[in-house]
């Protein structure tokens, strides 16, 4: 049978779940990939589960019984390999099911990158350069919470898992014999870290470039916004631009209003910011900065300019330079988002930590502006 004309089973009962997932072998290689909405909420809602393991698919129906903490066992803490594509949301989604993600995570879209395929290779990319088929991606933008879910709705959901294990053996011998595996599960591991990070950027504030120049005491004020957004946001269960927009924000810290009434008027169109909460924008609009608070706000890099701007250029082509050495796209080796906050701060990023700093060694520090 051709991998495109694959079936799935329809799990609706945990106790079917659990028999499929006892036989998954030791050391297997298992598929998975998710259906989410997210369109009028800040969690992520997942709607289906797709597994795969063996020539045997599933689709697992989340919203027909509590999944819990099922898929611990064999995908959570077992020596199972899964294989998932661009898994960064999909991760967040099953974070209450699985907190720390896969026991072992092997991400072909990462994967394809270190095999000198490209950066950001899509799925139908993937299956079409490795398997030779051509997906049909008409329901990319199916509303996955309506039930029954239909014969097109299935098939595409079950062609998500089914070719994920051709693609694991393929990219894993090129990773092989590339000598890239450890620096791809070493970045494997850090998709894992940044899904389970749950509590929100501690520095959002930092995301809000047109703000670089404003006094500290302001930017003090723009994350005290931004992280009572975030809070109400997760409780509420809502998109963060709902309860306020970054151009709101930036308006409010810059000007904060005198009377609740004038925030009721600059906020007017704000769909989440109800009563109780524009009661406590205002209070936290007009409560005083701490001193303890303005020390624990970073500032805002700016963009860089002059000498920074020089060097932003000479580290580019640096990176081009080793990227090219390596075949590795240089965005995966440093995207120039990294680059830029670094010529700006001379804070060595976090993100060029491990195998990326022992590539890049002291060249960088040694380009940084005088």
């Amino acid at each position: 049978m051709h991998l495109s004309d694959a079936t799935a089973d329809w799990i609706a009962d945990r106790a079917t779940l659990q028999a499929w997932l006892d036989d998954v072998p030791a050391g297997a290689v298992v598929g998975m990939d998710t259906e989410f909405m997210r369109r009028d909420s800040f969690h992520p809602q997942l709607a289906l589960l797709q597994l795969g393991c063996r020539g045997r698919h599933a689709l697992v129906d989340p919203l027909a019984f509590a999944i819990d903490d099922a898929l611990r066992p064999a995908i959570g803490e077992s020596d199972a390999i899964t294989v998932m594509h661009s898994a960064g949301e999909d991760l967040e989604t099953l974070a209450p099911l699985l907190p720390d993600g896969p026991r072992v995570l092997f991400d072909t879209q990462i994967a394809a990158a270190f095999a000198g395929m490209g950066l950001g290779l899509s799925y139908r990319a993937l299956v079409a350069e490795l398997c030779g088929d051509d997906l049909d991606k008409g329901e990319t933008r199916s509303d996955w919470m309506q039930r029954p879910l239909t014969a097109s709705q299935r098939s595409y959901a079950t062609l998500d898992v089914v070719y994920l294990e051709s693609i694991h053996a393929q990219l894993a011998e090129r990773l092989r014999q590339r000598d890239r595996s450890n620096w791809f599960a070493e970045d494997c591991e850090r998709l894992k870290r940044r899904a389970s990070h749950r509590d929100g950027d501690p520095q959002p504030q930092r995301a809000l470039r047109g703000a670089a120049e404003w006094p500290i005491e302001q930017q003090a004020l723009l994350r005290r916004l931004l992280l009572w957004r975030d809070r109400s946001a997760r409780t509420l269960d809502r998109p963060r631009p709902w309860l306020l927009e970054d151009a709101l924000a930036m308006s409010l810290a810059q000007q904060p209003p005198a009377r609740l009434a004038e925030l009721e008027q600059r906020a007017r169109g704000q769909r989440a910011l109800r009563s109780a909460q524009r009661s406590e924008l205002f209070a936290l609009l007009n409560e005083p900065l701490e001193n303890s608070e303005i020390a624990a706000t970073r500032r805002i890099p700016a963009h860089p300019q002059g000498g920074a701007k020089k060097a932003l250029g000479a580290m580019k082509a640096l990176i081009d330079e080793r990227a090219a050495e390596l075949d590795l796209p240089a965005g995966l080796l440093c995207p120039r988002k990294v680059l830029e906050e670094y010529v700006v701060t001379a804070e060595w990023p976090e993100f060029l930590d491990g195998w990326r700093g022992e590539v890049l060694g002291d060249s960088l520090p040694a380009l940084l502006p005088g």
